[in-house]
């Protein structure tokens, strides 16, 4: 009888994370579909064994785990073409951006990754979703707001530019040193869907909180190519049916979660602040020109991948 074959997946979060959870429903499918002939091992925190929540991506590559999850943004460096994904106010709501992940968007974002990394296969992406800002200091309802604040950014040039153009002061750090300098004070905002907020526990220190939805992340499902490839073809697409499975139910879970954040928010003396469309107007007119700049890097026929 043969061994079975050990799938090992690996995350930055604890269990009760909607990503954790996703991974939970992806690996349940294949345990449900495959049985004995496969081996599901999680790993749900690699920063609980000394690590950083970017290792998690030269971890899938090389094998040592069979697929992780991470936001795009972090293998901007190595596929340029990411950057596109991380403009800012790229789209008007929910359904607008899961219609382009899962469509011509994310298809050519999955190309560009396996061309440039050939030791990834895309399984697809858990919805990171929309980021606000949220602060110590002042409400924020228009970019001058944000003059001189110290804000908490997730590597990533983008990122970087498009809070120095509303006036802030970026600090691009990894996930937990980045925890420790919004809790510490050492910076004095920092921006996340309300649920990822919520768990880093930034609602006990910011008091502030605005809606801008700035940015629409996703966190790809990277699984190591040569393991993909090794298995047989029954489970190579057992794996891609149980990885839509999991985004399905992942986003879903993602939405939950956002309202109860909201509600930890306002329970531990949070104010939130829902701009009009005209402050909301103001901060993409401050970010327009990191689109004019992608539109002569990219061409438009990129920004046509997010049309309907």
């Amino acid at each position: 009888m043969s061994e079975p074959i050990q799938i090992r997946m690996g995350g930055y979060g604890p269990p009760t994370t909607t990503c954790s959870r996703g991974l939970k429903i992806l690996g349940e499918r294949l345990a449900q579909d495959f049985g004995k002939a496969v081996d599901v091992k999680y790993i749900w925190n690699i920063m609980d064994f000394g690590y950083k929540g970017g290792d998690l991506l030269w971890m899938a590559e090389h094998g040592i785990l069979t697929l992780a999850y991470q936001s795009t943004s972090y293998l901007a460096d190595r596929v340029p073409e990411l950057e596109f994904a991380d403009l800012p106010f790229l789209f008007e709501g929910l359904r607008d951006a899961r219609a382009a992940m899962d469509g011509r968007l994310g298809a050519w974002m999955s190309r560009r990754i396996e061309e440039r990394i050939p030791g990834y296969r895309i399984l697809g992406y858990f919805e990171n979703g929309f980021r606000h800002l949220s602060n110590r200091q002042r409400p924020v309802r228009a970019p001058a707001d944000l003059k001189g604040m110290r804000i908490r950014l997730m590597p990533g040039k983008v990122h970087a530019r498009s809070f120095e153009l509303l006036g802030a002061i970026p600090v691009s750090l990894d996930l937990k040193p980045g925890l420790e300098a919004v809790l510490s004070g050492a910076v004095d905002a920092q921006e996340n869907p309300f649920a990822n907020t919520v768990d880093y526990g930034a609602h006990k220190v910011h008091r502030y909180h605005t809606l801008t939805g700035h940015c629409y992340l996703s966190r790809g499902i990277y699984m190591n190519r040569a393991e993909f490839e090794r298995w047989p073809k029954a489970l190579q697409d057992g794996i891609q049916r149980a990885a839509r499975e999991a985004i399905a139910a992942q986003r879903d879970l993602a939405v939950e979660e956002e309202a109860l954040a909201r509600k930890a928010i306002e329970a531990a003396g949070g104010e939130i602040l829902e701009l009009t469309p005209a402050e909301r107007a103001a901060f993409a007119r401050n970010v327009k020109p990191l689109h004019d700049e992608a539109r002569k890097r990219f061409g438009g026929e990129v920004f046509a991948l997010l049309d309907k």
